[in-house]
């Protein structure tokens, strides 16, 4: 069985941005995990706009929500106090909502892993304090 891979921000735009300093890294990981992505609206909203200047960007993101590569199953409504919580708790690094939303998708989604570019997550924990774990470069 395949860990569930959850997609962060800057896995989506350095697959979409040839110019992005993970591209190359991005892109062989991106060929060698199943998709789906699971990832929340921060994360798409995120990579929207960092990817608004580019032709087509925005689209492009949206294109792999359209497509089911992108996987939307979060529910902030449902996770808001958690979250915000995470928020406050790591206000020092700081935490965006994104990456909160990520650090408790990994704590509800059984053996998932975080793929992401950024090292934040090496500081974050989830349930309190077990190590997330992470497809990241070295």
């Amino acid at each position: 069985m395949i860990n569930p891979t959850i997609a962060d921000t800057g896995v989506i735009a350095a697959f979409l941005n040839p110019k992005d300093q993970w591209r190359e890294w991005t892109v062989n990981q991106w060929r060698q995990l199943p998709a789906p992505f699971l990832t929340c609206e921060a994360v798409v909203t995120e990579a929207c706009f960092l990817l608004h200047h580019f032709k087509d960007g925005e689209q492009d993101v949206l294109s792999l929500v359209e497509a089911g590569i992108l996987q939307i199953d979060f529910s902030l409504s449902s996770e808001a106090l958690t979250v915000k919580t995470l928020m406050k708790k790591y206000e020092n690094v700081p935490m965006s909502l994104a990456d909160a939303c990520l650090v408790r998708m990994s704590e509800l989604i059984d053996n998932s892993v975080v793929f992401t570019a950024d090292s934040d997550f090496h500081i974050y924990r989830k349930n309190g304090r077990q190590k997330i774990s992470l497809i990241i470069p070295e």
